[in-house]
């Protein structure tokens, strides 16, 4: 009978709080070859790490190469399986973690994705820790409270994690459900077009952040108070139907700037904030969620958006943080109150 290929990791089994884990040295090379970082795709939204950063690996490995060096144990999971894949096989005091090398990569890296990203020919020795069957939910919970105040991760990757982990997202984060929705809506112009901080399609013109776009959005929320109880209080679903009625209209009125993101700024920072207080403000004089659709967006924003600029040399040129914000959102304003010029025909 054949045997199965296999790598065998020797160290002991203990527990990291209430969680089984293994623990063990092993090269460089090897830990590279049994593990994968769990890239967050985007057109899929399987995943929740962030991009590989290429020169942070390569600084890692100049690193840990000089001597001297050392690094804290690295970080992986052997999620559940049915293929037995892995398994742990105690020794007396000891134990050792067999993984099946005919089945591909087994260890998911939640904490060492940089730092193995380019060890895949050293046989330096390295400590891990390898959690013992947490799922991919457990897995990204983990990966969220290590990394949430990592320098360099993305804040829209954070939310994604929010997102995913979240038991109600529409009522815990309002703001954050009506961004996912302008993302995963097909009617949405913003559809699979958010920044969330993972890997993304190759010709995927990149317009505003997750994080962008849920700050603006809850601008919009702050001033309309179209959620609170003491208003004319709308569902977090209805409020999220008038957003991207109010983008759609946006992409109609503006279609030339909408399609070239990279030589306008409407899609932009500025721009997503200063829209999102134009749309308070519409909802302000008139404010009743079900009654604003796109084509009465449209009606309204035609009359004064194609009168400006949005060019990176024109009318909101060199704008930006909150200062930037408050002059666009008061030349918008502007813009609304006066009345266009009549052009008279002579006979």
């Amino acid at each position: 009978m054949r045997k199965t290929a296999k790598v065998t990791l020797h160290g002991a089994v203990g527990s990291s709080a209430e969680r089984a884990v293994f623990l063990g040295f092993a090269p460089a090379r090897v830990l590279s070859s049994v593990s994968y970082a769990d890239i967050l795709d985007e057109e899929t939204q399987r995943g929740y790490q962030r991009r590989p950063n290429p020169q942070h690996s390569l600084d890692f490995r100049q690193y840990i190469q000089r001597p001297g060096s050392t690094t804290i144990p690295l970080t992986f999971n052997a999620r559940p399986r049915e293929d037995d894949a892995w398994k742990i096989v105690k020794h007396g005091g000891s134990a050792a973690l067999e993984l099946r090398t005919d089945v591909g990569k087994i260890l998911t890296q939640v904490d060492c994705q940089h730092r193995l990203g380019h060890l895949n020919d050293l046989d330096i020795s390295l400590p891990f820790m390898c959690f013992l069957g947490l799922s991919e939910r457990e897995e990204m919970e983990i990966f969220n409270t290590i990394n949430s105040k990592a320098k360099g991760l993305s804040t829209s990757l954070l939310d994604f994690h929010a997102a995913t982990l979240a038991t109600n997202l529409a009522e815990e984060r309002p703001e954050l459900f009506i961004a996912f929705h302008l993302h995963n809506d097909t009617d949405s112009p913003w559809y699979r077009d958010l920044d969330l901080g993972g890997s993304t399609t190759s010709g995927m013109h990149r317009r505003a952040s997750l994080r962008t776009m849920q700050k603006a959005i809850r601008r919009f929320l702050n001033q309309t108070k179209i959620l609170q109880k003491d208003a004319p209080k709308e569902s977090p679903e209805d409020v999220a139907r008038l957003v991207l009625a109010f983008w759609a209209a946006v992409a109609q009125v503006l279609s030339d700037p909408w399609s070239k993101p990279r030589k306008h700024l409407l899609n932009k920072g500025v721009g997503v904030y200063a829209l999102m207080s134009i749309a308070g403000d519409l909802y302000l004089d008139h404010p009743k969620a079900q009654e604003w659709d796109r084509r009465h967006f449209v009606s309204v924003l035609s009359d004064f958006l194609p009168r400006l600029d949005w060019s990176a040399t024109g009318d909101f040129e060199g704008l930006g943080g909150e200062g930037g914000v408050k002059q666009a959102v008061a030349i918008l304003r502007n813009t609304r109150k006066k009345k266009p010029l009549k052009v008279v025909h002579r006979g």
